[in-house]
């Protein structure tokens, strides 16, 4: 971190403790920039600063800050103005609350910061600070000033350090009017079970393992054109019909995840019609469909198993009646002999 130049040199205000601290990015671009050329040469297009008054080109040091009023006319203003504005902001981060991070809406995050503790002196107020948040499990909301305005500041503990994200003021975060469809749409509770089935599917993932493919792409075709090759060939695109039926597209999208990871595509089971339906996405769950199907798919079990116990109780009875039939049969033929025999003895002794 300490090869990181800072961009903003100040304190943290934590009521009466003030603690030095130097500001550094959190994070940075890895986007691919490209230079303007001219088509016919290759020629670099730059842009040149003139002054309008003297129509002339100016260096940078000539160049300084200026309002436009409303009627056209340039108000100057000097870095000096700025430093010396009337707030407590301007060299200090003035911590105003502390809240739970839920409460911040991620609409609000802007650019990320490090606060880095500036000397050995500020290790100990650092430290207290870091801590207390870690305990509290709330963030800090602050107030500072940079590059020209006033802004508002979220701060939270990342590993042993303190971080600090910019947010946007509530008044500059536009509400959602008009963004959602505005005609009535009913989601079916098969639907929101195959949308259920698709997200366990599909499952979570470590950001790690992502990365940023179009830019390896963009390096890929820069390699090869420096080497003087031809760039590979991008795969034809898959092409496919406009998918009508959205319970037909969501089965597919179920198979399709399954067999990317390697299970096999089991069937879906298509669920019997309720009568009753959600109206909007809003007060669909999934929750209670994919409750109620389990409680169908248990009745059905166990009525299929009843079924197979009466089936299996008659054939016993059945197997059970013929072998006494035979029992019964067997003895009589048994009990017929015998008498047939003593019959013939007694004939013989009379004779």
């Amino acid at each position: 971190m300490l090869h990181v130049r800072s961009i903003w040199n100040g304190a943290i205000s934590f009521g009466l403790v003030s603690i030095p601290i130097k500001v550094v990015n959190a994070t940075e671009s890895h986007a691919i920039s490209f230079r303007q050329i001219h088509t016919e040469d290759g020629g670099r297009i730059r842009y040149r600063k003139f002054c309008e008054l003297e129509d002339r080109e100016v260096t940078q040091s000539e160049i300084g800050k200026g309002y436009e009023d409303a009627d056209g006319s340039i108000v100057p203003i000097t870095d000096e103005d700025l430093a010396q504005l009337p707030i407590p902001t301007a060299k200090t981060i003035e911590i105003v609350a502390f809240v739970p991070e839920d409460r911040i809406d991620p609409l609000q995050m802007d650019a990320a910061y490090y606060l880095a503790a500036s000397g050995a002196p500020a290790a100990k107020p650092y430290t207290l600070l870091r801590e207390a948040l870690k305990r509290s499990n709330k963030v800090a909301i602050a107030k500072f000033a940079l590059r020209g305005r006033e802004r508002l500041g979220m701060l939270r503990v990342v590993g042993e350090a303190i971080a600090m994200h910019g947010l946007l003021w509530p008044d500059e975060v536009r509400a959602p009017e008009g963004v959602a469809p505005d005609v009535d749409v009913t989601v079916r509770d098969k639907e929101l079970d195959l949308a259920d089935a698709l997200m366990d599917t599909l499952g979570e993932v470590d950001l790690e393992d992502l990365h940023d493919e179009y830019r390896e792409a963009v390096e890929e075709v820069i390699a090869a054109k420096a080497a003087g090759e031809a760039p590979r060939e991008a795969p034809e695109p898959a092409t496919g019909g406009k998918v009508l039926d959205l319970m037909a597209a969501l089965e597919n999208s179920v198979r399709a995840a399954k067999e990317s990871r390697g299970e096999e595509p089991a069937e879906v089971t298509h669920l019997p019609q309720r009568k009753t339906s959600r109206s909007t996405p809003k007060q669909a769950t999934g929750k209670k469909s994919t409750s109620e199907a389990k409680k169908t798919a248990a009745k059905k079990t166990a009525s299929s198993s009843a079924k197979k116990s009466t089936s299996t109780t008659k054939k016993s009875a059945s197997s059970a009646k013929s072998t006494a039939a035979k029992k019964t049969a067997s003895a009589g033929k048994s009990t017929a002999k015998k008498t047939a025999a003593k019959k013939t003895t007694a004939r013989k002794r009379s004779a």
